[in-house]
């Protein structure tokens, strides 16, 4: 990105080719709100600045406003935010007619001073601090998800039951399986492309219905903007085509779960800092202590990558989704992998994040940890060999949703680095989370005791 500039906007909208501005930002959630601007307004003003209510960065999935948090209420009024065009992501949206797009920062009312708590924002800070290292945090992130047959509309008014995956099989990797999904992920990477967005592949990824969607790297920022981009692409296109798209982690007990892998190296110069021939696997001092640091809090983040309660039942042995801390050299059973050894693209791949995640705060607190690890000057253990899942003497990752929000409450490595205020926001969000699920009388409940209760 940019595929667009102002001028070529401009030079659009006098064609009338473009005639409607998307103007987005991104919640806590990882979802894009905003307005919907006629280009012209866009052009004489809304490219400067908008207004919107704080409550978006204080809801839950359901938008519902739930009281607890510090930096908005009922109580303050619930006041206004400034949204900033980021002009660099200005693009088009191919598949809506007439319409473009652009990212916002989310900024304070009065001082507009950036919001801290702002996903984008959380991950700016922690990119600021690589940055006044001489590092430029570089990134990637894999989305998989499942595609179903019939429509999101169509799906609820079936009260979520009798779920049909689009592929029936298990299409890893078939060439034939993934033609049957073409007429949605042809599309998708064709609108990506057309967005400046640099997407590699889609394949058929090991459960029924399952597809991945690989995107080159970039600095973190775009990485996650683009994942973001192409999360909301796909969900849309999908739709368009009388399907739909999930991201939730596991949609059904019996099936494996959806990841996002994040692929992290650190920059130095245009050069890969994690990179030295004469280093052990082909990695650097710098990159050793950076994957000390995720070892060591990699439980302070599991919030950051695993955030509801659906995120949890994803971690089943033998499914792919790791429950260990463990580092590996090419071994899927481990919550880090190492890629590229001995290469000169090495880099470290974290395989907790679930489909779910927010990818701002997710990379932020890969990076928090990750460099707490280089100051702290931390010792690299050995690559654990094997079935990661069966070995008694490695740390579990929090297994639960409640677990996770007090590890990540507790974490002073985050609470230095993100700010206090940053983490008592995000544990609000997650205790919210918490309660609305213990309220919930679930089917399995029913079904389970009803009679025999």
């Amino acid at each position: 990105m940019p595929a667009l500039t102002l001028e070529t906007l401009g030079t659009m909208a006098d064609t009338g080719e473009i005639d409607t501005v998307l103007v987005c930002a991104v919640d806590m959630q990882g979802r894009l709100v905003g307005k919907r601007f006629h280009v012209a307004d866009f052009l004489e003003s809304g490219h400067l600045e908008t207004h919107c209510c704080n409550y978006l960065l204080a809801t839950d999935l359901e938008m519902a406003t739930p009281g607890g948090y510090a930096a908005t209420s009922w109580a303050a009024g619930y006041g206004d935010y400034t949204m900033t065009p980021d002009l660099s992501t200005l693009c088009p949206v191919p598949w809506l007619e007439g319409t473009a797009l652009v990212l916002c920062d989310f900024l304070d009312h009065h001082t507009h001073a950036p919001v801290p708590h702002s996903p984008r924002q959380v991950l700016k800070a922690q990119m600021a601090r690589a940055e006044a290292m001489g590092l430029t945090p570089m990134m990637a992130t894999e989305l998989e998800f499942f595609l179903f047959e019939h429509s999101h509309d169509e799906i609820r008014a079936g009260g979520y039951r009798a779920l049909e995956p689009l592929v029936k099989y298990n299409q890893d990797y078939s060439i034939q399986m993934s033609t049957r999904d073409e007429h949605v992920l042809r599309p998708v990477r064709n609108a990506l492309h057309a967005m400046g967005i640099p997407v590699e592949n889609t394949k058929g990824e090991a459960e029924t219905g399952q597809e991945e969607l690989n995107i080159r790297y970039a600095d973190a920022l775009a990485t996650c903007d683009r994942h973001t981009l192409a999360k909301h692409a796909i969900k849309e296109i999908a739709a368009q085509k009388g399907r739909s798209a999930t991201f939730l982690p596991k949609w059904h007990a019996d099936r494996v779960g959806s990841a996002a892998h994040i692929h992290q190296s650190l920059f130095r110069g245009g050069e890969n800092a994690f990179a030295d021939p004469g280093g052990v696997h082909g990695m650097s001092q710098i990159m050793r202590a950076y994957v000390a640091g995720l070892l060591k809090y990699a439980p302070d983040c599991m919030l950051l990558m695993a955030p509801y309660i659906n995120s949890y039942k994803r971690f089943v042995p033998g499914t792919f989704a790791p429950t260990k801390a463990a580092w590996s050299i090419d071994n899927r059973t481990a919550g880090f992998r190492l890629v590229g050894e001995g290469t000169g693209a090495v880099r470290i791949e974290c395989r907790i994040p679930g489909s779910d995640m927010n990818p701002y705060l997710a990379c932020a607190g890969q990076l928090a940890a990750g460099l707490a690890g280089i100051g702290e000057g931390l010792e690299l253990a050995d690559p654990v060999q094997g079935d990661a899942y069966a070995m008694d003497d490695v740390a579990d990752m929090p297994r639960t949703l409640r677990a996770a929000i007090e590890t990540f409450r507790g974490s002073a490595m985050l609470r230095a680095a993100l700010g206090d205020a940053v983490v008592d926001h995000y544990t609000r969000a997650a205790e919210v989370e918490q309660e609305d699920f213990d309220r919930a009388v679930t089917d399995h409940e029913i079904q389970r005791g009803f009679e025999r209760a």
